[in-house]
């Protein structure tokens, strides 16, 4: 029987979601140590992965369970009382065929950051951009929304089928002393989230043109590879 789980996570803690080779330190090996743990002996599938540092609140997997689990409440309140800082929200039966990868429609990526130094009981969740111009970064923003290769806004050594994606869209808010960008699209490559608030960040300080942030997405010429610190960034929600 095949089910779906709402996932949340700090990131902090963490190596990353997918499972990696040198290290047992990952969200996807934490959910299947407490699955083993319960006679579950599934192997979990993410809705995509995330980095290092880089928390969700709206992450989705499926795994597979034996009948005699039906009661998808109770496996969750066990499954919670084994996991450390991750909570499953969530739990539902689906249909067998249902994949939390290729089964996504959007998903919905949240970034967060301060202008002034976050506390230390905010430094691992909110990122710091001491100064920038906010109608650049809307500006920016809007050059993203559509369909593009976005061969020059992923992490080197990634090999996927194709870098074509369509970002349904890409906005900015302030709430309180809080800046926030969203981006929402039917996938993302690897890293890719943190690559455009990067560049995106850039051309808010004036450090790139927006001749030169329209050749990168164009897929012309490359002028940022640079990361955006993970702290801030959220998996927010996964649509199906």
């Amino acid at each position: 029987m095949r089910v779906k789980a709402v996932v949340s996570y700090d990131g902090s803690f963490f190596q990353g979601f997918q499972k990696q080779k040198h290290t047992k330190n990952t969200v996807t090996t934490k959910i299947e140590e407490a699955l083993k743990n319960i006679n579950i002996d599934s192997s979990i599938v993410g809705s995509g992965r995330t980095d290092a540092g880089v928390h969700a609140s709206g992450q989705i997997i499926h795994f597979d369970i034996p009948t005699y689990w039906s009661d998808t409440h109770k496996l969750s309140k066990e499954l919670n009382r084994k996991l450390q800082h991750i909570y499953i929200k969530k739990i539902t039966k689906v249909e067998n065929d249902f994949h939390a990868r290729f089964s996504a429609k959007r998903r919905l990526y949240r970034y967060i950051f301060k202008q002034k130094k976050p506390s230390i009981f905010e430094e691992q969740y909110i990122s710091y951009y001491p100064s920038f111009q906010k109608n650049r970064i809307s500006d920016a923003l809007t050059l993203f929304q559509g369909k593009h290769d976005f061969k020059y806004f992923q992490k080197s050594g990634s090999v996927v089928h194709t870098t074509i994606r369509e970002l349904y869209r890409a906005f900015y808010k302030q709430w309180g002393e809080y800046h926030i960008i969203y981006f929402e699209a039917n996938g993302f490559l690897r890293s890719q989230v943190r690559m455009m608030i990067d560049i995106v960040m850039l051309y808010a300080n004036n450090q790139i043109t927006i001749e030169q942030l329209q050749s990168q997405i164009d897929a012309k010429k490359r002028y940022s590879t640079t990361l955006a610190p993970p702290q801030g960034l959220y998996l927010a929600r996964v649509i199906y």
